[in-house]
């Protein structure tokens, strides 16, 4: 039963990957730091919302056996919208993941640091790792090696958690019982917003339609994307509870977590949470050029496989820069930034894109149900709250 379960574990697994990165371990530390097991329930309504968004994005993928760039540039007839909205995807998520690549290699490095101490060449040599799967070009490989990963970072955050001996009730309390204030707000849009992330829609999609070809093969993809997605959670989920250890004390990140653990639970703590630290940089060092590659490739008709040079040039570009800023220590504050604003617009106008395309003719008996659409209303609405307060806080921080 699990062999036949797992055996259709894949794409979304990436997606898992993909979104528990160093930035989530932050946000998710500083969530149980400073809220304790308050803000669960932000996380939980992020899993729902994201499951809803992959569910539809990976339907397109399999059903028509494109990504979401090339389908988007088919069924928009118009040419001024579709031009805008090509750029805008560029925008958010090439020039986007490009300011990020920086920090998902020093979150993997903080790993290291916190195991083996201080290393210059610890950001070539994840780089060097990231660059040789990526290079490999073989999906399947790709995939197990993620998967692994996940696996082990799953495991590292949540044995954490169990270890710190967690008040059941108060969880079951903090993710059935919403709490927001003034205080709190931008934590829980940091939460959902680590959760809903843009570029996956469009890696998830290509990757579906990568390893799936048949209409008999949605029931495996639902299940690959519910169990993925839910693993992710669960995983940000177990460092917003280790991080309840340690409230009241002044903590900056999951690095800084690791460290304050150990006089209370033992060095093997320590080791752990940052062996989780380091799967989730990895992870996320290699997800972001590989989503940025597919998503240039189509919004620019690009054609070839993983292989191809064209292809290659965007990851490899990225992974560079990346490993020169984290090298250096250089944190492009300005291309963040932009790359936060575009990103904003981004999830809800293809939030909305989603649910237009679902209920197109181009799916057939594979359109949205009613029930569907309720769904996917709400969780639009999340998105576009979700846009406007990314924004808002943006302007503000400037």
């Amino acid at each position: 039963m699990f062999r036949n379960l797992f055996k259709n574990i894949g794409p979304a697994t990436l997606i898992a990957a993909a979104f528990v990165g160093p930035g989530t371990v932050t946000v998710c530390t500083l969530a149980g730091a400073n809220y304790g097991y308050s803000l669960l329930w932000a996380l939980l309504l992020s899993i729902f919302a994201t499951i809803i968004l992959q569910e539809m994005a990976a339907r397109l993928g399999l059903i028509t056996g494109e990504g979401l760039p090339e389908i988007l540039r088919s069924a928009i007839s118009n040419k001024i919208i579709r031009i805008s909205l090509i750029v805008l995807v560029l925008a958010a998520i090439a020039v986007g993941n490009t300011a990020y690549e920086a920090g998902n290699l020093s979150g993997g490095v903080l790993g290291l640091q916190t195991i083996f101490g201080e290393q210059w060449y610890f950001p070539l040599l994840l780089g060097a790792i990231a660059f040789g799967l990526l290079f490999y070009g073989n999906y399947k490989v790709l995939e197990k090696v993620l998967i692994t990963m996940v696996v082990i970072m799953g495991a590292s955050f949540i044995a954490t958690a169990i270890a710190i001996g967690p008040d059941f009730q108060e969880v079951f309390k903090g993710l059935f019982t919403p709490q927001i204030n003034s205080d709190n707000i931008l934590t829980i849009v940091g939460l959902i917003g680590t959760t809903v992330v843009p570029y996956n829609l469009f890696l998830h999609a290509s990757l579906v339609s990568e390893k799936w070809h048949m209409p008999s093969d949605l029931n495996a993809v639902r299940k690959d994307t519910i169990i993925s997605v839910i693993l992710g959670g669960l995983v940000s989920m177990a460092i917003i509870i280790a991080a309840t250890a340690l409230q009241g004390a002044e903590v900056s990140g999951g690095a800084a977590l690791a460290s304050a653990l150990e006089p209370v639970y033992g060095s093997w703590a320590t080791y752990v949470f940052s062996i989780g630290i380091l799967a989730a940089g990895i992870t996320s060092a290699i997800t972001a050029p590989l989503a940025a590659a597919y998503v240039v490739k189509g919004c620019l008709g690009w054609k070839g496989n993983m292989k191809s040079w064209s292809f290659r040039s965007v990851w490899i570009f990225i992974l560079v820069i990346g490993i020169v800023f984290s090298s250096i220590g250089l944190k492009p504050l300005d291309i963040i930034i932009f790359a936060q604003i575009a990103n904003g617009l981004l999830l809800p106008i293809i939030a909305i894109l989603l649910l237009w395309l679902v209920n197109q003719k181009l799916l057939g008996p594979f359109q949205n149900k009613i029930w569907q659409n309720i769904m996917a209303v709400i969780v639009i609405l999340i998105a576009v709250i979700l846009g406007a307060k990314t924004i808002l806080k943006v302007f503000e921080l400037v």
